[in-house]
C-alpha cells in the first residue's frame, strides 16, 4: 500500500512504534517503505511541484506470474498493466480496476522483511 505524505519520516516513526513495523528502504527524497513482514507500506513523500495529492495513492499484489494476471486483466476488458520503469525494486507493473483505482503487480516482491516461517521457529 502507497501513501503520498507531506512527512514520510513523521510517519515512518508513526507506524514503527504504533504497529511495530520495520523500515526496510529510503529514497534520497526523503520517501519511507515499511513492512510487517506481511504488510508493505510506502510512504511517498509529496512534491509540491508535482500532481499527485496527499493521502492513498495505490496497493500491490505480489502474484506467481505477471503475464497471467495481465492477460486476465485485459480478458476482463481492462488496459494492459503499464511496465513501471524505475530505479526502485518493488514492482514490476502498474494497473487500474474499473473504478480507476490504481495497482502494482510484481512477482519479485515488494521488498522488507517476510513472515516467520515454520523453519524459521525451530
Amino acid at each position: 500500500m502507497a501513501i503520498v505524505a507531506r512527512d514520510p519520516e513523521k510517519l515512518a516513526e508513526f507506524y514503527s512504534e504504533i504497529f511495530g513495523m520495520e523500515l526496510f528502504h529510503r529514497d534520497p527524497d526523503g520517501s519511507c517503505f515499511l513492512s510487517d513482514g506481511y504488510l508493505s507500506l510506502a510512504l511517498i513523500k509529496h512534491q509540491l511541484n508535482g500532481d499527485t495529492p496527499l493521502g492513498m495513492n495505490h496497493f500491490g499484489f505480489h502474484v506467481a506470474d505477471t503475464s497471467e494476471i495481465s492477460a486476465a486483466l485485459v480478458a476482463s476488458g481492462a488496459d494492459e498493466p503499464a511496465e513501471r520503469f524505475t530505479n526502485r525494486p518493488f514492482a514490476e507493473y502498474r494497473a487500474m480496476d474499473p473504478e480507476g483505482n490504481w495497482f502494482d503487480l510484481s512477482a519479485h516482491g515488494f521488498g522488507g522483511p517476510r513472515p516467520a516461517t515454520e523453519a524459521d521457529e525451530k
